[in-house]
């Protein structure tokens, strides 16, 4: 597919539109998305912001070659997935038009890689390897929906 300068294909409608727009149909739609980017991901951006959006907007991970200071850890305390390419020319295999799952989330520990199955529209797929940097209490972030939440069920357990 061609490429239009930040829009996306909105993998419900076949149609380009801009990001927010696609997120808010995904959204919308009970469907949860991902974003893919290049280096550097987050520079220059209203951090909190940028970390804010996505969530709001039913995001999940965000998969990229590398993030910018601090963005990283703004992503992880979101209860977002923030991932990186084990093979940075992976990067390349992406369509536009391709379908990302993220497989094994539940067995996702310090240390370890996220699989991710790529389908592409004419019917084939690939797998492709990605790296995280959680540590156990990050991770706790994560499986809670964000840190805030895992701070209220911390107080909870704390007060029962």
């Amino acid at each position: 597919a061609e490429y239009m300068g930040n829009k996306l294909c909105d993998q419900l409608t076949g149609q380009f539109a801009s990001v927010p727009e696609v997120a808010r149909n995904y959204k919308a739609q009970g469907l949860p998305w991902v974003t893919v980017g290049d280096e550097n991901y987050g520079e220059g951006s209203s951090r909190e912001h940028a970390a804010l959006e996505p969530r709001h907007l039913g995001g999940r991970a965000i998969i990229v070659k590398s993030f910018a200071r601090i963005h990283e850890t703004n992503l992880k305390k979101q209860g977002m997935l923030p991932l990186t390419f084990a093979n940075p020319e992976d990067y390349d295999k992406i369509q536009p038009t391709d379908r990302i799952s993220l497989l094994d989330l539940a067995a996702m520990k310090p240390g370890s890689q996220v699989k991710c199955q790529l389908k592409h529209a004419d019917g084939s797929k690939e797998e492709i390897i990605l790296n995280h940097t959680f540590n156990e209490n990050q991770l706790e972030w994560f499986q809670a929906g964000s840190a805030l939440n895992r701070m209220r069920q911390l107080r909870a357990a704390k007060s029962a």
